[in-house]
């Protein structure tokens, strides 16, 4: 049995006239007829009662008009989603992130835009560590992934920057420091305790400039648990200044770094050739996102305070 065999019966129960019928389907009446014979000698049952004036539905044509429109209508739905997941407007999108994306917003403007332009697509998000997130973008786990930057891309790997601002201190609200109101020397810092992120980019600047090597005595992983180390008095740390607009610990304070700006930059990771036609359309966006509309604020009007 085959779709056109479906679509010939569909259209004579509707109608109920073979002439008119066949002039729908563009076929001439004797291959219609021919095309309702073979349908009936599958089946073995007999579906119209045909006189020189009338045609009309068998009981067995009655209760395969039911079934045939239904899987007529499955088939229009099934090409319907095939075609829309061929544009990129239904299927999954998994994105990996590290907290800096949230933090700085970027995922929430590039998940709310995604979705508002593409509401088909379901958008899966996940919170990883930086070293995991390229080995997944790699074996297909996630589609993308924001991380904070520098991160080792292979080749297959491309990227763009969705964000930039700038390194700067957290440190205990009773750090000697914390006291000053001007900019921080690196070459202060020299004989500081420092509790580091899973990306110690900003350290390692800091250090280079300072000439001296740094001791770290915690890395906890997320800054959140960073900021609480340095609330905690554990040390001090060097972190993206976007933290100050987000995040209020009691008994933290931030200072700016002197000299030249260490920067900070939130970069979209995806597959150099990409396939799905929904991850396709989320890089597209991506790659329209101009790094510049999203920078730090000054750290004087954010200052977390003594509790």
């Amino acid at each position: 049995m085959e779709l056109r065999h479906l679509r010939s019966f569909l259209t004579v129960a509707e109608k109920l006239h073979f002439a008119h019928s066949a002039e729908q389907l563009g076929l001439s009446p004797p291959t219609l007829t021919a095309q309702i014979q073979e349908l009936e000698r599958l089946l073995q049952a007999r579906l119209f009662n045909r006189t020189k004036r009338t045609v009309s539905l068998t009981p067995a044509g009655e209760a395969f008009l039911m079934e045939a429109r239904a899987t007529l209508e499955q088939l229009d739905r099934a090409i319907h989603v095939g075609q829309r997941a061929g544009r990129g407007q239904v299927g999954k999108v998994v994105i990996g992130y590290v907290g800096s994306a949230a933090f700085f917003g970027v995922l929430q403007d590039q998940v709310q835009r995604f979705r508002s332009k593409w509401p088909g697509v379901m958008v899966d998000t996940k919170e990883f560590p930086t070293d995991q997130l390229t080995p997944l973008l790699e074996e297909g786990t996630i589609d993308v992934a924001f991380v904070r930057t520098p991160v080792v891309l292979q080749s297959s790997i491309s990227s763009h920057v969705l964000a930039r601002d700038r390194f700067c201190l957290a440190l205990p609200v009773d750090h000697p420091l914390a006291q000053t109101q001007g900019d921080v020397r690196p070459r202060a810092l020299a004989n500081e305790s420092f509790v580091v992120p899973e990306q110690g980019q900003g350290l390692h600047e800091v250090a280079k400039r300072g000439k001296f090597n740094p001791r770290v005595v915690s890395a906890p992983g997320t800054l959140v648990a960073v900021l609480t180390q340095v609330a905690l008095g554990v040390g001090i740390a060097v972190i993206p200044s976007i933290l100050v607009q987000v995040i209020q610990l009691p008994n933290v304070v931030f200072r700016e770094i002197a000299g030249p700006v260490i920067v900070s930059e939130v970069e979209a990771l995806f597959r150099r050739h990409e396939r799905l036609p929904t991850v396709r359309n989320l890089i597209s966006q991506i790659l329209e996102t101009d790094a510049n509309l999203w920078k730090g604020g000054p750290l004087q009007n954010v200052q977390s305070k003594k509790s």
